[in-house]
């Protein structure tokens, strides 16, 4: 297996030049834009169970290791250079360019082989919100202390029980 580079005749993402990755070499190694980075680079690398994002933000470099089943899908997003495949992440600062090209036949044959190659559904378009933050599932832990949890709460709609008129047995010193 080989891997490609930048400087292995790949043009790396965000240049004019159109971007094709190939699907059958991977592992891929490339510079996407990025701008939240510094430099608003960072550097992409592609494998078919895993992808890792390198940046530096603000002189911190940072690695994100993602799975490949963590992205929603491979998806098909109108640009103004023609038409992007990329793979489209929850979070839209993690999706990952594949390929720009304004050949609408190119696009069709790639959409299909990265959606295969991944196992991922065939996305239409990319361009929307991020999806909003699940619910913890630890939210009941910071009201209510632990014991009280495990405690059943008591019935206040049914009064309490008074004996009266009994005798009782009283403990006396």
């Amino acid at each position: 297996m080989r891997r490609q580079t930048a400087t292995s005749g790949i043009n790396p993402a965000g240049s004019s030049r159109a971007l094709r990755l190939d699907p059958f070499s991977l592992p891929i190694s490339f510079h996407a834009h990025d701008a939240r980075a510094d430099g608003f680079v960072r550097q992409v690398e592609l494998d078919r169970e895993r992808v890792v994002l390198r940046r530096a933000v603000r002189g911190m470099n940072m690695a994100l290791r993602l799975r490949v089943s963590d992205f929603l899908g491979v998806a098909l997003r109108s640009v103004k250079d023609g038409r992007m495949l990329m793979l489209a992440h929850r979070d839209p600062s993690l999706n990952i360019p594949l390929c720009v090209t304004a050949d609408d036949d190119e696009i069709a044959v790639a959409w299909q082989v990265w959606s295969d190659i991944f196992a991922l559904p065939m996305l239409q378009d990319a361009a929307r919100e991020p999806a909003p933050r699940r619910r913890r599932r630890n939210a009941i832990r910071a009201r209510r202390p632990k014991f009280l949890v495990r405690r059943r709460a008591g019935d206040l709609r049914s009064p309490a029980m008074i004996y009266r008129d009994e005798r009782e047995i009283i403990a006396r010193n």
